[in-house]
């Protein structure tokens, strides 16, 4: 049976596509691939993309794009990457102008670990226009930031190397991309925040006011060149920083005194000045107004606002990764982000057994048979105990999943014992007395 690669050893793909990897295209020469690229450029080179495997990898990670789960940062996960079929993680989450976001995946300690290629994206506001890629990481460096250049909806794709699987642990949270502009202060001396109003609502307030006693340092959120060190109305005594790393400029308003001059390069946590109320803040108790402007004013929170705090990391991770649940009522509602009245993903019905492939503060991210994901409460699920025992009647190819096409993973004998642990559209999940787990094709009378 062509194309099928009916329980190919991980040792025969690894070895096709190291061999592969010697090979250089023109593409590879004059355009740099990304580590997910070249791997599925591998994978054809090597006559893999056309079989059951190859084709079910390639059809993960489109559909990681296009049926991606919705989640709040920051995001903390443990998940798990099953050996027997192809899958790939995708998550959005919004960000915000200035924000820089920190990814980092950790894989459980294991003899072989799989090779997991992250793709962080940029979706496009109209959802027509095709995703742009931000950002690339493999194995060799599961950790990566990026800042955000505006606000958006980003995604992130998690996927790994064919038949290579195992436990890990992701984490999405938000850091500042700017060094705080206060000595001794953070985000909670914050006293009043982007568009209050000023002036009777005539205008809008274009930064944060940041308070702190007379003469506390106002310091350089970045590294930079002074541009302007003059006195307004409005903003009293006022440095400029242009912040040519970020492609913007910092200003610090209502300083008690300026110290530094035009043309000066300074370096971050320098003294620029000392905060005060000079300007129209006379009559407020000393602050800095600071803000930060890119071809227009920004909001400067997400510039400056403390990194987020993560749950610790279990120190085992639940049971429930890689294994077989159903629902504990008639019917299970699959959500697109873990809340309770999030929009729906899926709904099914008790039979139907769900493949547990992440766990969160609670909830489970569920694969069902078809391919579609969600988040459910690990309280509204319980393991997928044999339904009953039987022997199969004639011979059956066990699959990694319940469609046509699907990868082989065993050929079962006539009179094999199993438990029947779930159906699904004319297939059912059988467990073989060797833990073996799959699906098989129930067989016309």
């Amino acid at each position: 049976m062509p194309h099928r690669l009916r329980a190919l050893p991980v040792l025969v793909v690894v070895l096709l596509l190291s061999a592969c990897s010697q090979t250089k295209t023109l593409r590879g020469l004059f355009q740099q691939a990304t580590p997910h690229e070249t791997y599925a450029r591998r994978l054809g080179q090597a006559g893999l993309a056309e079989t059951a495997l190859g084709r079910d990898w390639l059809r993960a990670a489109d559909q990681a794009l296009r049926d991606s789960l919705t989640v709040k940062l920051p995001y903390q996960e443990s998940g798990f990457f099953p050996t027997d079929r192809a899958v790939a993680l995708g998550l959005r989450y919004g960000v915000r102008t200035g924000e820089t976001i920190h990814v980092s995946l950790t894989l459980a300690p294991g003899t072989a670990p799989p090779k997991v290629f992250l793709d962080a994206f940029e979706l496009s506001p109209d959802r027509v226009t095709a995703p742009r890629h931000l950002l690339a990481a493999d194995t060799a460096d599961l950790s990566f930031r990026y800042v955000v250049e505006a606000d958006r909806q980003h995604l992130l794709r998690v996927q790994p190397e064919l038949l290579r699987g195992g436990r890990y642990t992701l984490s999405i949270r938000r850091e500042p991309s700017l060094s705080f502009p206060v000595q001794g202060k953070s985000d909670k001396a914050i006293g009043s925040f982007w568009g209050a109003g000023r002036d009777g609502g005539v205008r809008r307030h274009e930064g944060v006011d940041i308070f702190a006693p007379r003469g506390t340092p106002a310091l350089a959120a970045a590294a930079g060149i002074v541009t302007r060190v003059n006195e307004t109305n409005l903003g009293g005594r006022v440095v400029w920083l242009a912040d040519a790393a970020h492609g913007q400029h910092l200003y610090y308003a209502h300083l008690d005194k300026q110290q530094v001059q035009p043309g000066q390069r300074v370096r971050i946590g320098d003294t620029l000045g000392l905060v005060g109320n000079t300007g129209n803040a006379k009559t407020t108790p000393p602050h800095l107004h600071f803000g930060v402007y890119r071809n227009g004013a920004l909001d400067p929170l997400p510039f400056v606002r403390a990194a987020d705090v993560l749950p610790t990391p279990p120190r085992k991770l639940p049971a429930e990764l890689g294994q077989y649940v159903r629902a504990r009522e008639t019917r299970l509602v699959l959500r697109r982000t873990p809340a309770t009245k999030a929009a729906t993903a899926a709904t099914t019905e008790r039979p139907t057994p769900l493949l547990v492939l992440g766990t969160a503060a609670g909830w489970l991210r569920v694969q069902l048979p078809g391919g579609r994901s969600g988040f459910v409460l690990a309280t509204a699920v319980r393991p997928a105990a044999p339904l009953r025992r039987e022997k199969l009647a004639a011979e059956a190819e066990l699959q990694s999943f319940p469609l046509p096409g699907a990868p082989a993973v065993a050929e079962l004998p006539a009179q094999t014992a199993v438990a029947v642990l779930g159906e699904f559209g004319g297939y059912r999940l059988v467990r073989q007395a060797n833990g073996r787990t799959g699906w098989v094709l129930v067989k016309p009378a």
